[in-house]
């Protein structure tokens, strides 16, 4: 019984006198929040309760010789307001304790719902044998797991120069799948192991070797095998430091801060790097960072190999010079609903720490990021409204990368630029949809040096856009149409009105479990 007492915790009997609703379940949370209101002494302190009340002389009983019932904080009783009678049991029970003497009144009213009472107590046993068993087969005590996968149905369709061959080889129709898996396990509450499981079928490239600029982020190929894409450990250095690390570690996992507002999880790769796919990498391996964050403003340098599992220094290793080795530091400044952020990365485009994926630029700015060394510099800046409503929140970001020394025949050095602007409205046309915008310049070649005294053609640069709404069918389901336009994607290699220009469709569905 006293443990059913303290679970029951409510102040008074009286709700036995007012009306009682006839609902099948017990209301919990009605009952507690009457129980938090406070005493009272003497039934004239409820401004809605007069003499000529029937209840008036039982609730008077209740008040002045038990002192078990509690008023709501503007002195009124509500008498009125109607219960179940599982909540009156329960308000009986709650006076037990404080009665000491049974009058043939009570003892009518605990006859009345002697049945209610023993619902209750049984619930409750049921409740502890319940919790005992969760907790002896519970998957960890220390660790969630999360996970998401995204299922994509799309196409793309090209135009002028090359599009017969384009749609020869990547004109179809294709239906292909990601899956995350994330175990994310804390020892101390504030540190945190992530361990994430990935497979997919996606090629980025809606099934051929088509444009990589239709490459879309969240896509991954791993012929369905699952692999470990994550693997790492952050933990907090006093109140202002982070340290991150780990053999599976991506450039943004060291970042305190991603430089924008614009949704990564539904957009071409290229929308997804800031504005500066040079200096935001997301170079992927074996490596550390730490980060300075006091308040609003971060301070954060992280390295990391891309080879870094390899023992042989001529082909990889930690801080060799055949390492792959990505080296990021960024500033940045970030209130709530704004910030700006300023970074610098240097890489190693000979071993693949710093070349681009063919999603974030053209094939010459691709070509000439793997040919040497690469000095990055990104600039990004977000702002997001207060409230829904016409005004979108906006990101925008500028790139630049400079390689001093290529391997490219004929090239001596070269510059690569880049630069977007993407717009996004919440709660379009109803709560928790979006729509979206997006438009830049992906990485293109903006100046090149030559070896030789003969002038050599800069290959000049195409626009991308993109469209998208997103459904929120449920807290759990997302269905996202989308529309993508590149313009001259193969720049490097083409030139004149007639240059080849492409646009796809697709239907993504992600799951969230």
């Amino acid at each position: 019984m006293k443990l059913f007492q303290q679970l029951l915790v409510a102040p008074a009997a009286l709700g036995l006198l007012a009306p009682v609703a006839q609902a099948a379940d017990l209301n919990i949370a009605g009952v507690s929040d009457y129980a938090t209101q406070e005493q009272v002494t003497s039934v004239t302190q409820f401004s809605d309760v007069y003499p000529t009340d029937w209840a008036y002389q039982a609730l008077s009983n209740l008040v002045e010789q038990y002192g078990c019932v509690a008023g709501y904080p503007n002195g009124t009783f509500r008498g009125n307001r109607a219960m179940t009678r599982y909540e009156a049991a329960a308000l009986l029970n709650a006076c037990l304790d404080r009665i000491t003497e049974i009058t043939d009144e009570l003892r009518r009213l605990m006859k009345e719902f002697e049945t209610e009472l023993a619902i209750l107590r049984g619930r409750v046993d049921g409740l502890e044998a319940r919790v005992g068993e969760l907790e002896a087969t519970q998957f960890s005590t220390t660790t969630k797991l999360k996970g998401s996968t995204h299922w994509v149905f799309g196409a793309a369709k090209y135009h002028g120069n090359g599009s017969d061959a384009a749609a020869a080889t990547n004109g179809g129709t294709s239906f292909s799948y990601d899956l995350r898996l994330a175990l994310e396990t804390s020892f101390t509450g504030k540190d945190s192991l992530v361990t994430r499981l990935r497979s997919g079928n996606m090629n980025n490239i809606y099934g051929g070797n088509g444009v990589g600029l239709f490459g879309q982020e969240y896509g991954v190929n791993t012929g369905n095998a699952v692999v470990i894409d994550r693997l790492f450990y952050s933990f907090p250095v006093g109140d202002e430091f982070t340290v991150v690390g780990g053999p599976r570690v991506r450039m943004d996992n060291m970042l305190p801060v991603w430089p924008s507002a614009y949704p990564s999880d539904m957009t071409m790769d290229f929308f997804t790097y800031a504005g500066a796919p040079g200096a935001y990498n997301l170079a992927l391996g074996g490596g550390a960072g730490v980060w300075w964050k006091p308040g609003d403003f971060s301070i954060s340098t992280s390295y990391l190999s891309a080879d870094a599992e390899l023992s042989d220094p001529n082909e990889g290793g930690f801080m060799t010079d055949a390492a792959g080795a990505s080296a990021t530091t960024q500033i940045a400044y970030a209130p709530e609903n704004w910030g700006i952020a300023g970074a610098f990365t240097y890489a190693s485009g000979f071993e693949g720490g710093g070349a681009l994926y063919p999603g974030n630029g053209t094939p010459a700015a691709v070509d000439l990021s793997a040919s040497g060394n690469t000095y990055s510099y990104g600039i990004s800046a977000w702002w997001m409204p207060e409230e829904s409503g016409w005004i979108p929140s906006i990101s925008a970001g500028w790139g630049l990368t400079d390689i001093p020394d290529s391997e490219i025949v004929g090239v001596k050095s070269a510059t690569t630029q880049s630069w977007y602007v993407g717009l996004e409205w919440s709660d379009v046309f109803m709560e928790g949809n979006s729509f979206g915008i997006a438009s830049g310049q992906p990485t293109f070649v903006s100046s090149m040096d030559t070896k030789g005294d003969d002038d050599l053609y800069i290959p000049g640069a195409g626009y991308a856009w993109e469209f998208f709404y997103k459904f929120q069918v449920t807290d759990n389901i997302t269905v996202t149409p989308a529309v993508h336009y590149l313009s001259k994607p193969y720049a490097g290699v083409q030139r004149g009105d007639d240059a080849l220009n492409g646009m796809s469709g697709l239907v993504k569905t992600t799951f969230k479990f």
